[in-house]
């Protein structure tokens, strides 16, 4: 695979993206995060799977893997999704939802992580980022709750939304079977005390542990 099959695949499966709410009733969230340098080939990922009403931990899956695809932003998935689909096939639990660290429409392309993998996968999915990869938004009111739409030209592509009062706010965007206003709230829902949905938290200290444990140092 290389850049150019890359951008025509992007291409195929934007199509394939259900932008409405596709899915039931939601017993088990998972989170799922990749780490890496730009150095390595090598990659971390983790998939937390958690109780949707407790938020606790019910079952967790890691990877190490090598990186096949070099690193080229807006094509980050094809880096990544080989190794966290390795972690979701470890799972005993299938998730009926899935929020990925990292973006979905809100792509140059309108097909980030949280797409490819929701699309793989078959899996209600749900991009959440810690930065902004494309687009240009309005201030965010401080108050946990406060949100504004993410454009780009003229397209919304995500939401900006404040999960903590008075921290930085997330970005938001469809993945696969979720409407953005469903995205939005269930960011909200599964977010109790810091930035990131609870998930995601515990997916990125999953990913440390086995940096940690393999003797990698962290980015």
């Amino acid at each position: 695979m290389n850049v150019v099959r890359a951008r025509a695949l992007q291409g195929r499966l934007h199509g394939e993206v259900v932008e409405s709410d596709a899915f039931g009733e939601i017993r088990h969230v998972a989170g799922a995060d990749v780490s890496w340098d730009r150095g390595s080939p090598d990659l971390f990922a983790a998939v937390v799977v958690v109780d949707a009403r407790t938020l606790e931990i019910v079952e967790t899956s890691g990877v190490r893997a090598r990186a096949r695809f070099p690193y080229v932003p807006g094509y980050l998935s094809f880096r990544e999704l080989p190794a966290v689909v390795a972690a979701f096939r470890r799972l005993r639990v299938r998730p009926d939802l899935v929020l990925c660290d990292g973006q979905g429409r809100a792509h140059p392309r309108r097909f980030g992580l949280a797409c490819h993998l929701g699309v793989r996968l078959g899996l209600p999915s749900v991009g959440c980022a810690k930065s902004r990869l494309v687009g240009e938004h309005a201030s965010v009111g401080e108050r946990r709750g406060s949100h504004v739409r993410l454009l780009d030209e003229g397209e919304v592509i995500g939401e900006v939304v404040r999960t903590r009062t008075g921290v930085h706010p997330v970005y938001v965007s469809i993945g696969h079977r979720v409407s953005l206003a469903t995205a939005r709230r269930l960011v909200l829902r599964f977010t109790r005390g810091f930035r990131q949905p609870e998930p995601l938290r515990v997916a990125h200290a999953e990913v440390n542990r086995l940096r940690t444990a393999a003797g990698v140092a962290g980015p």
